[in-house]
């Protein structure tokens, strides 16, 4: 049976109709069903090639906010449905690993530490927001072959969707932190303003790595697992229990310090949400490098996420 090839016209057009096409996928998102496989709309599977350059990208994404929007919503019906507690959860989970904390370094091994409970939990909830994003964006792709097969609309959204609902979900969580943290002795001043700045730089680093990895995981399905190991160890060597100043200094002429808050842009980061939200104290000088590997991760990461897009129905 001989198959009718849209000419280049149908694909423009296809892209004019994308907002009405990305109301019909939301339902089929929030949905959640899988229903008789439907006929494809022959369109380009790249997600996006004729929108060149950094606004194109953007005007695609807004053209299929509706889906956006959809997807995010999704994920978080998905995350607290029949939960007695719902978002509480996602506070809960540090707040019991703060108490783990607390017994083994305040009984057990003590640590000079100002308010040692706030501290931990000030790492451990951006730390969660990184962990929660990256494990979600790996199988964002393969997670949704049901609409990649369906029709036209930019991959993209799928990990930025996980991403953006990891994000409101640490938005809540430090609504909830902050005000505690005030009523058991913290101080604020003029650098609470910063905070934006330092979650804007946490996402940009978090999307340009879920996006990678969400790619990564369409050819080579072993990146779970490589990711799990890797978040295991990137934890224990980012100060989210610990403070940076009980490593020694030195070693061998090298300045660790100087070198985790190069090497570990969390390292960077964690530190500065303690001294905006607890200590009134600046971010620390540091606070560039994280910016500089955000904005290069983040442009690595779309340019190649958009490369290899077209080959998604083929592997998922």
């Amino acid at each position: 049976m001989q198959r009718t090839v849209p000419e280049r016209g149908c694909r423009r057009s296809s892209l004019v109709t994308g907002a009405s096409r990305a109301q019909s996928i939301a339902g089929s998102a929030r949905s959640g069903s899988r229903r008789r496989p439907e006929p494809r709309v022959l369109a380009s599977t790249s997600g996006g090639s004729s929108a060149t350059g950094a606004l194109g990208v953007i005007r695609e994404l807004w053209e299929f906010r509706d889906l956006l929007r959809s997807l995010v919503a999704r994920d978080l019906a998905v995350r607290y449905r029949r939960s007695a507690l719902g978002f509480l959860w996602s506070l809960l989970n540090p707040l019991l690993m703060m108490l783990v904390f607390t017994i083994v370094f305040e009984v057990v091994k003590p640590q000079q530490v100002r308010s040692y409970p706030l501290f931990v939990l000030a790492g451990l909830l951006p730390w969660n927001y990184l962990t929660g994003s990256l494990g979600g964006a790996v199988r964002s792709v393969t997670g949704n072959a049901h609409l990649i097969d369906k029709v036209h609309f930019p991959r993209e959204v799928l990990p930025i969707s996980v991403v953006l609902a990891n994000l409101v979900n640490f938005l809540l969580s430090l609504a909830v932190f902050l005000p505690l943290a005030l009523l058991l002795g913290a101080k604020w001043n003029a650098w609470i303003l910063a905070l934006p700045v330092v979650i804007g730089i946490q996402t940009m680093i978090v999307l340009g790595i879920s996006l990678l990895l969400a790619a990564m995981n369409v050819f080579y399905r072993d990146a779970e697992q490589v990711l799990e190991v890797g978040l295991t160890a990137w934890f224990f060597l980012t100060p989210v229990f610990y403070e940076l100043e009980l490593l020694p200094n030195q070693v061998l002429g090298i300045d660790v310090w100087r070198l985790v808050y190069t090497l570990n842009p969390m390292a960077t980061l964690v530190t500065d949400y303690r001294y905006v939200m607890l200590y009134q104290t600046p971010i620390i000088r540091h606070t560039l490098v994280p910016f500089v590997i955000g904005c290069v991760l983040l442009g690595v990461g779309w340019w190649t996420f958009r490369r290899v897009a077209p080959a998604f129905a083929e592997e998922v």
